[in-house]
């Protein structure tokens, strides 16, 4: 199977991902991932992209674009992949899909998590992290701030970019870039939007039947 999860933040995704790819025997694909271990490998795309990464610039299409299929032609591949994070806009997913037909696999379904705005930012703007060792913890409105983590004894406090602001501008940002993509994926009959509300065993189950109706 051959996936790409898409969702806002705080929908979610990186729980079900997990779910996902262990459920259907599959890796998971990221561009951060793939950036990371491209640079660490030394390849002559991880080169590139370390030199445009140092200066502090983007990394273009072209190397996203070239790690990918480099990544999805890796022997744990062969069965397919899930992609998070990618693709992030038309152009990239007209050069995914140019790069799956080529290789004879396309994409199966693109799986939309749907979770409406108000429970995103209820989610996050209540969202803790220790600053030391990153556990994650959820605020019930009367917690003193920071409080001691029960992991380490560390301080836990909320995220700077966790505010509802900014989580505000995330979400408008993430609903530019991806409506465009909504709509790619609908017109050509691979996309299915999915009840992220709930138990994440509960969202999880919705996922896999979606999964299971695109073989039909």
């Amino acid at each position: 199977m051959r996936i790409i999860l898409l969702g806002p933040p705080g929908a979610g995704k990186g729980t079900q991902a997990q779910f996902i790819c262990e459920q259907f025997g599959i890796p998971q694909i990221s561009t951060g991932d793939m950036l990371r271990a491209a640079v660490a490998a030394g390849s002559p795309l991880g080169e590139q992209a370390k030199v445009i990464m140092e200066a502090g610039g983007l990394v273009s299409d072209d190397i996203i674009v070239g790690l990918v299929k480099e990544r999805i032609e890796g022997a744990d591949c062969v069965d397919g992949c899930l992609f998070d994070g990618f693709p992030r806009t038309i152009e990239q997913a007209d050069a995914l899909d140019e790069i799956t037909f080529e290789i004879g696999k396309p994409i199966d379904v693109v799986l939309d998590l749907d979770v409406p705005r108000e429970i995103v930012l209820e989610r996050i703007s209540s969202r803790r992290v220790c600053r030391d060792c990153g556990t994650n913890y959820t605020a019930s409105g009367n917690d003193p701030s920071p409080w001691i983590c029960d992991v380490c004894g560390g301080d836990v406090m909320q995220r700077d970019d966790d505010t509802p602001d900014s989580v505000n501008r995330r979400l408008d940002i993430y609903e530019e870039q991806t409506f465009p993509l909504i709509r790619h994926y609908g017109d050509q009959n691979q996309l299915s939007v999915v009840n992220g509300i709930g138990h994440p065993d509960a969202v999880f189950e919705r996922l896999v039947q979606a999964v299971e109706q695109s073989r039909v």
